[in-house]
């Protein structure tokens, strides 16, 4: 019994404790904070030492009662805080006041006395044990007064504080009538007055919670308490079956055994299906938020989870957006119907819910209502009282939806976006202003998340036609160039027909032309083959770039530094490349004018090793500066005019993404040279590819 005394009032001195000291550190400027922390410090003090003397084998000495008398003191003098009547009429402290404190002031001093006296216990005195039944009953009084005098919306705040301190003060009040009905002290009664006090904490702690003039810097998270809500529930659902399994053991006889095991094997199993039931799970969140928080929700992690859940990566926005939302309220599940392009709201995604095939028209009375109103529609509410939404006007395909209950209006810039039809939750759930306007707003947050998914579709797709509309840009660049070269050896047909060089010229131009266009049309189509980078001679390059431009005048002249110089390229866009370019220098060169192209090794380049430089020298117009620098590289800018400016620009981006680069020096009237610089190729690093 000693052990299990010392036990009770140290579970009562650490929950005063916890409670005194966020109070003492975090009320800076409080009404309440001296009177409310120097209780609960008084009320750790005095638990501890009776805890104490439990613990050496000593009952109830003055010592004991002088803490006992200062806790008291503390508690009343809290109330009197609480009750906010200090002074009278004059300004002065009240009589009442005076008298109380002047009675607990000389029973202190009695204890006091006792203690330095020497005497084994105060109690034996009838008259100090009246004053200990007087000392519960002003208590109760100063209870009663805080209470009755308080609005409707303090009550609501105090009541726990209310309970937990009359609660002190009323067993306090039955323990000591009892002493001085029976002249000795019931130890069962002492012995739990400790659990009795540490019991009352909670209460005092969600009170702090609900009054927002009591805010301090210390709270309890509510999932601190729903764990330790579900963990007590446990404990004591496991000590009532315990008992009852005692109690079969005790009267079952040769089957006591038996019937114990099997009874609390099933208890056990009961326990983990209300555990891991969502139902019930559900009804402990509801009623810890309505009867231990002043607002139902911890908006911070609300918060943090609604976006976390709409944030997470993946497919699948639809039903993570109806998740969040059937969170918020404890709905099972939920379908979402979202705005298509033809103008009506058709499902889009559901979770944990049939699904529904109906379509609403945009410009339906429903839609309309949601969209001006945007307000959250509870369909029970509106079945049963339709005058509260005057205007509305229900489909039938919803009302018959299974489960029907909430629709909330996912709104977008003030236009109605979609909307999330919740089903009805596990647990019975009031609806409140604060639930509304939370789903309200966490309707417009989704709808901004489903708003850019939709615009990043969107972008993907422009993306994927601009890349089209791209290639087909340069393949219409190259066919322009295959159209020149047929459109000119139509031209001189007539002239050299008969010639059988030019027939074997126009064979191999009309085959490879061809072959060009086989090459286009591959590209065009959805099964391109991805580019095939190989080594290359690029003096065969230069020569079948060159070989396509011989029906052209003037005809370009090829010197040839050093054979055998290879790069690692695609050979047609190469080609291309450099088809191009040689292009360019002939139809910007006169008849009589030269151009000359030079393949050779450059030493010093600023590239690895020395580089490979094909030079492509005419003597044509020459371009300015200016043009260089702001013109010649910029796509659709040309100065033909059947030319599309897209060349020269196709040119260096390929040469730059072969790890080379494309120089230009011209001056007006003089000419141009394009030297194109590549990286030479090695057998160790294609050997690595």
């Amino acid at each position: 019994m000693i052990n299990i005394a010392a036990t009770s009032y140290a579970l009562a001195a650490a929950g005063f404790l916890a409670l005194g000291l966020p109070v003492l550190s975090g009320w800076r400027g409080r009404a309440q904070r001296v009177p409310l922390s120097l209780a609960c410090l008084t009320s750790a003090a005095w638990a501890a030492a009776l805890a104490w003397e439990a613990s050496s084998h000593v009952l109830l000495t003055p010592l004991a009662g002088l803490f006992e008398v200062a806790r008291d003191g503390a508690w009343s003098l809290f109330l009197v805080a609480l009750l906010g009547h200090w002074q009278g009429e004059n300004g002065r402290p009240r009589r009442s006041l005076v008298a109380a404190a002047s009675a607990y002031a000389c029973l202190m001093g009695v204890m006091l006395a006792c203690h330095l006296a020497g005497m084994p216990s105060a109690f034996a005195s009838l008259s100090i044990l009246f004053a200990f039944v007087g000392m519960p009953v002003y208590g109760m009084l100063l209870v009663e007064q805080v209470y009755r005098n308080k609005t409707i919306e303090e009550r609501w705040a105090i009541k726990f504080a209310c309970l937990g301190v009359g609660a002190i003060f009323a067993y306090d009040f039955y323990m000591y009538s009892n002493t001085m009905l029976f002249r000795e002290l019931n130890p069962d009664l002492w012995i739990a007055r400790g659990v009795v006090n540490a019991v009352t904490v909670p209460l005092l702690g969600a009170s702090l919670a609900r009054r927002g003039a009591w805010s301090t810097s210390f709270s309890v998270s509510r999932r601190v308490v729903f764990h330790s809500a579900a963990l007590f529930g446990s404990a004591v659902y496991l000590l009532a079956m315990g008992s009852v399994g005692y109690y079969l053991r005790y009267v079952g006889g040769r089957w006591g055994t038996v019937l114990q095991t099997a009874f609390l094997f099933g208890a056990v199993c009961l326990l983990g299906v209300i555990l891991f039931s969502g139902t019930a799970r559900s009804w402990l969140k509801v009623t810890i938020s309505k009867h231990f928080y002043r607002y139902n929700y911890d908006y911070r992690e609300e918060w943090m989870r609604f976006t976390r859940t709409l944030s997470e990566r993946g497919p699948g926005l639809g039903e993570r957006t109806i998740q969040a939302l059937a969170v918020l309220v404890e709905s099972p599940g939920g379908v979402l119907w979202q705005r298509s392009e033809g103008g009506k709201f058709e499902s889009h995604a559901r979770w944990q819910a049939p699904g529904a095939g109906a379509a609403e028209p945009q410009r339906s009375p429903f839609c309309q209502f949601l969209e001006s109103t945007q307000w959250v529609v509870d369909l029970d509410e509106y079945v049963a009282s339709p005058d509260k939404y005057e205007g509305l006007a229900v489909p039938d395909w919803l009302l018959d939806y299974p489960r029907r209950w909430l629709v909330v209006p996912l709104m977008l810039h003030e236009k109605l976006f979609g909307f999330v039809v919740l089903q009805r939750p596990r647990s019975p759930l009031k609806l409140n202003w604060e639930v509304y306007d939370l789903l309200e707003i966490a309707g417009s947050q989704a709808a901004s998340y489903l708003a850019q998914e939709d615009a990043a579709n969107a972008l993907m797709v422009a993306r994927q036609f601009e890349s089209f509309n791209r290639m087909s840009t340069f393949v219409v660049h190259d066919l322009k160039n295959l159209v020149a070269q047929l459109s000119l050896m139509n031209a001189n047909a007539e002239k050299h027909k008969d010639n059988p060089e030019f027939q074997k010229d126009m064979l191999e131009t009309l085959n490879h032309s061809v072959q060009k266009m086989k090459l286009l049309l591959q590209k065009l189509s959805r099964t391109e083959n991805a580019a095939n980078p190989l080594p290359l001679a690029i003096d065969q390059v230069v020569r079948q770039a060159m070989a396509l431009k011989s029906a052209f005048e003037p005809h370009p002249q090829l010197l040839v530094e050093e054979s055998g110089l290879t790069v690692v390229a695609d050979r047609e866009r190469l080609e291309r490349v450099v088809g191009h370019l040689i292009q360019n220098a002939i139809e910007a060169t006169p008849r009589d004018g030269h151009v000359m192209i030079r393949v050779g090794r450059r030493a010093g380049a600023a590239l690895e090793d020395d580089a490979v430089e094909i030079e492509i020298t005419d003597t044509g117009e020459g371009m300015t500066e200016e043009f260089i620098r702001e013109r010649l590289f910029k796509p659709f800018d040309s100065t033909k005019s059947a030319g599309m400016g897209i060349g020269v620009f196709e040119s260096r981006e390929y040469i730059t993404e072969l790890g080379g680069m494309l120089e230009v020096a011209s001056r007006p009237a003089l000419g141009t040279t394009f030297k194109v610089v590549l990286p030479p190729h090695r057998e160790a690093a294609v050997a690595a590819t």
